[in-house]
């Protein structure tokens, strides 16, 4: 896979997302244009985050996952994801993709780990 044109502000996310109201819970982002599956959609930004709260990602900084915990607060679109266990995009780091076709309209989510599903 080439390297992703980063897309962090919400004007260069635009031309990708948008946010309105979801069926799943409150606002959600959803695909302003048909997405392929594996399209990079766009890097997901914020300050960091000491601790766990509304918008906040957890990403792990090593492949294997044995490393550090960082968290990023969301400051762009991209904030407005809500979890499914049916998800059409995930992480890679906080860059995100679309694991299926992704339609015009449809709302983008991703899986918010074993933790939160056990949650619900």
């Amino acid at each position: 896979m080439k390297p992703p044109v980063t897309r962090i502000s919400n004007r260069d996310l635009g031309e990708w997302v948008y946010s309105s109201e979801s069926s799943i819970h409150g606002t959600g982002l959803f695909a302003a244009r048909d997405i392929p599956a594996g399209t990079y959609i766009g890097t997901y930004h914020g300050p960091r985050a000491t601790r766990n709260g509304m918008y906040v990602l957890w990403v792990c900084e090593s492949e294997d996952g044995d490393g550090e915990w960082v968290g990023c607060s969301g400051r762009n679109l991209l904030r407005y994801l809500n979890h499914s266990a049916e998800c059409n995009a995930e992480f890679d780091g906080l860059d995100l993709y679309a694991i299926k076709d992704i339609t015009r309209d449809e709302e983008i989510t991703f899986y918010y780990g074993d933790e939160f599903h056990e949650e619900v």
